[in-house]
């Protein structure tokens, strides 16, 4: 329901934007510009989902020979006492349990053509078990939520865009990504935990979330021992061998329960096809409404007068300049790309603007592109509280970015 007012919303704004700019500032093109991005959004969402379609084809059929030579079970074994306390609905070894563990896995290595499609199969097999269709399940919105928090253990394309700009140490910001999308995902856990009455203080809970915390201490002391600039070479090199060992692994336990491996791949390919074909309406809708938004001004508009109010009040303002990619954030990815893109070509890749701007980026995922997708997918109409607990997440991490940014960089 929030979904279905903030869209309308976004058409209203941008035509009463439109109206003033028309009337009082003499804009004849205001209302064409407007026009002309709805079918330049539409056109973009069907190209997205058309690209998306091949990516989807190729990892849930992969998917699905990992999934008939037992590696659901595999997971389940490893992370199940985990998944049962932050999935309580889902009960013991849930088909679903490797789809989300692979997703999870996919982001913190920022492999975003692998997540998506393994985060859609588990959307799908969490459906089957839903007692309502049109309605998000707790354990749906608990893993949306999680998804869209973003965590990060190696945010390549950030480094790939600061290098191309001309950044100096193109990984200066990895510990600062590091840091803000971890308070993100923890902040979104925290949120649904308290709306599905989840004890995080549960012990089991507390070992895993613990491990991980030290893991991701490991990470940090390891990077900031080693010159910065081997850091992408190597963020790189590990994150594609270890995607490939998992497919080499998929198939390797397809081979052993004897397996037909390329008809499971073709079996899971026809799903991803079909999934694909589903999402164009939801994407298209969300993009068009964010493209008269963004064209009428109204987010130029915000943007000036959340800087007078924090001038006003006497807070430094050197972060304003980045401040587009993280109202863009949580409506738009490659909208956000854009204007960190942008940010760093007007004030320069290793300028103040421009590092928060990276921060911002990789600091949480895109809300309503991941809830229009993955909601989208199963037909999922009534979202409950997941966009509430989703704009948390994404608000404590824009808010941790541009914390770390100040004490790393300012």
């Amino acid at each position: 329901m929030a979904l279905n007012y903030i869209w309308i919303f976004f058409f209203v704004a941008a035509f009463v934007i439109g109206l003033v700019k028309l009337i009082f500032f003499g804009d004849m093109n205001i209302f064409s510009e407007m026009m002309t991005s709805t079918f330049e959004m539409a056109k973009t969402g069907f190209d997205i989902s058309l690209g998306l379609t091949g990516v989807l084809t190729l990892w849930m059929g992969l998917m699905k020979i990992g999934e008939k030579g037992g590696i659901v079970k595999i997971f389940s074994r490893l992370v199940g006492p985990f998944f049962n306390k932050l999935f309580p609905s889902l009960g013991k070894d849930h088909p679903a349990y490797g789809s989300i563990m692979m997703n999870i896995a996919a982001n913190m290595l920022n492999l975003d053509n692998a997540a998506t499609p393994m985060g859609l199969k588990a959307m799908k097999e969490m459906q089957e078990s839903n007692p309502s269709a049109d309605t998000a399940s707790d354990a749906q919105i608990m893993f949306l939520v999680i998804n869209v928090s973003g965590l990060t253990i190696i945010p390549i394309s950030i480094m790939v865009y600061r290098a191309q700009l001309g950044a100096v140490n193109p990984s200066d910001v990895f510990i600062p990504i590091l840091l803000a999308t971890f308070c993100s995902t923890i902040a979104g856990i925290m949120a649904v935990a308290w709306h599905q009455k989840i004890n995080l203080l549960n012990k089991t809970i507390l070992a895993y979330l613990g491990g991980l915390t030290a893991f991701i201490g490991v990470i940090i002391w390891y990077f900031s021992s080693i010159d910065k600039i081997q850091i992408q070479k190597i963020s790189s090199v590990a994150s594609n061998l270890i995607i490939f060992s998992i497919i080499i692994l998929f198939m390797v336990l397809a081979l052993r329960k004897k397996v037909n491996v390329y008809d499971a791949f073709i079996e899971g390919a026809m799903d991803g096809f079909k999934t694909a074909i589903m999402i164009v309406p939801y994407l298209i809708a969300i993009l068009v409404a964010i493209g008269v938004f963004r064209t009428s001004g109204a987010m130029e508009w915000f943007t000036s007068g959340v800087s007078w109010v924090f001038q006003k009040i006497g807070i430094n303002t050197d972060f304003i300049p980045a401040l587009p990619t993280a109202l863009m954030k949580p409506l738009s990815g490659s909208g956000a790309r854009g204007m960190m893109v942008d940010t760093m070509k007007m004030y320069g890749a290793d300028s103040f603007a421009g590092r928060v701007a990276c921060t911002i980026q990789a600091s949480a995922d895109t809300t309503f592109y991941i809830l229009a997708v993955y909601f989208g997918s199963i037909g999922i109409k009534n979202t409950r509280y997941a966009l509430t607990c989703g704009l948390i997440a994404d608000f404590v991490g824009i808010v941790a970015a541009i914390s770390m940014a100040y004490l790393f960089f300012h």
